[in-house]
């Protein structure tokens, strides 16, 4: 992290010591529960027999200064209510401080996934402290991904978790993330300019965050702002398909960074289907 950078992060440190903005948000009631949505992909499969996989995914809990705990309550909570096999993070677990991810860890450690836990790292983890929250995470039974695939479990062992490493503070290597994966390809990212380091890399669904479906918006959740490359902003929130027959969904998440509010953008954590088809479906 450059000099200006860590300057700014000890700066807000002290400026939301104590967590003050959750907690005044939270009082006044501008941090709600976190609802869950449901999407469906339809994509090719070794069989049509093949059982749909269905996964749990969330991103961006910012566990820190302007996320209040009931809010990662409620996401956790959520998360387990989906019941899914699998479990998908996509990054920015912390916010201001690595230190907080003590605050979610747990809450993390609690949600069922019997075939597997999986997460990838945000920009936000790389700037206030990737090894910690690393550390924490795999003590709480998740795996972290970095530019790696993983096989799941049968009925679904044509299916492969690709994770690679963050576009905006990590080292991304698509070769590397999509090397021993064969079959279907989940990718997990944390924001969707790693799809410009990916290039025609074939995967089947991308999930990712990191946009908060731009946290502050207008009715019908019309971003003012998307912190991500200019060429990348078009992916807010939702369902997009991509070149090669390959789909992206971009959630909203589920904390708050920068301030500790959102407008007609709610937090959300997401089931995701997979339903297998021997053809191509939509």
């Amino acid at each position: 992290m450059t000099r200006p950078r860590r300057t700014w992060r000890r700066v807000q440190q002290v400026l939301t010591a104590g967590h003050w903005p959750a907690r005044v948000a939270h009082a006044l009631g501008a941090q709600g529960d976190v609802r869950p949505t449901r999407q469906r992909f339809t994509v090719q499969g070794a069989s049509a027999h093949q059982p749909s996989l269905h996964l749990a995914f969330a991103a961006d809990f910012h566990a820190g200064p302007f996320t209040h705990p009931r809010v990662l309550d409620s996401a956790c909570t959520e998360l387990a209510r989906l019941d899914a096999p699998v479990l998908l993070l996509g990054g920015d677990f912390v916010c201001v401080s690595s230190r907080d991810i003590r605050e979610l860890a747990p809450r993390l450690a609690d949600i069922p996934a019997p075939q597997g836990k999986f997460a990838v790292l945000g920009n936000h983890d790389y700037g206030t402290g990737a090894r910690r929250v690393v550390r924490a995470l795999e003590a709480a039974g998740i795996r972290v991904l970095i530019n790696e695939s993983v096989r799941l479990p049968a009925p679904w062992d044509d299916t492969w978790i690709c994770g690679m490493d963050d576009p905006i503070a990590g080292h991304p290597h698509p070769e590397r993330t999509f090397a021993d994966a064969g079959g279907r390809r989940v990718l997990l990212m944390h924001a969707p300019s790693g799809l410009g380091v990916i290039g025609h890399e074939r995967f089947d669904l991308a999930l990712c965050g990191h946009t908060h479906g731009g946290q502050i918006a207008l009715p019908g959740q019309r971003p003012l702002f998307i912190p991500d490359a200019p060429e990348f902003r078009r992916f807010a929130y939702g369902r997009y398909r991509l070149s090669g027959d390959r789909r992206l969904f971009v959630t909203r998440g589920v904390g708050y960074s920068t301030a500790p509010i959102r407008t007609f953008c709610r937090s959300e954590v997401v089931g995701a289907e997979l339903a297998f088809h021997l053809h191509h479906g939509s």
